[in-house]
């Protein structure tokens, strides 16, 4: 089992992404046969309400985790939620899932981004280059 630092966290809740203010978060690489993920999110209080109604109705979440520094490359989960606790002022939220290597690829998703703009030629080139620098959140859809 290998763990990290989780950095930053969206939540991508039909066609709304949600980031997550992180006190604090973690994601774990179980490296199980499965492939199996866990990233825990310590973060604000006023977040429970949200994360319940998704727990309670037991629904599938694409995340977009930054693992240990701000400059590396999103990675993308299929999660679903298995534990919510409530603290004092904030709360935990566990999630376990898997990386999406089919579409996930940051590079990939960046370019139909830009495709779907209307972008080509130079102009498509010149973007993706400094988008690629720039790191900006990609809306991903959900399954």
């Amino acid at each position: 089992m290998k763990s990290f630092k989780l950095y930053s966290l969206d939540v991508m809740d039909g066609e709304t992404s949600v980031e997550v203010p992180l006190e604090d978060g973690l994601i774990l690489n179980k490296e199980d046969e499965r492939s199996t993920w866990l990233l825990e999110a310590y973060t604000d209080l006023s977040l429970y309400d949200f994360f319940k109604t998704i727990h309670d109705q037991s629904r599938d979440l694409i995340v977009e985790a930054v693992i240990t520094k701000k400059e590396n490359t999103p990675a993308y989960f299929q999660t679903k939620i298995v534990s919510l606790k409530k603290f004092e002022k904030h709360i935990s939220v566990l999630f376990e899932g898997h990386l999406r290597r089919n579409k996930s690829d940051y590079s990939e998703l960046l370019l139909d981004s830009l495709m779907q703009k209307g972008l080509e030629g130079p102009a498509l080139l010149k973007e993706f280059k400094e988008k690629m620098k720039s790191k900006p959140k990609i809306k991903v859809k959900n399954p």
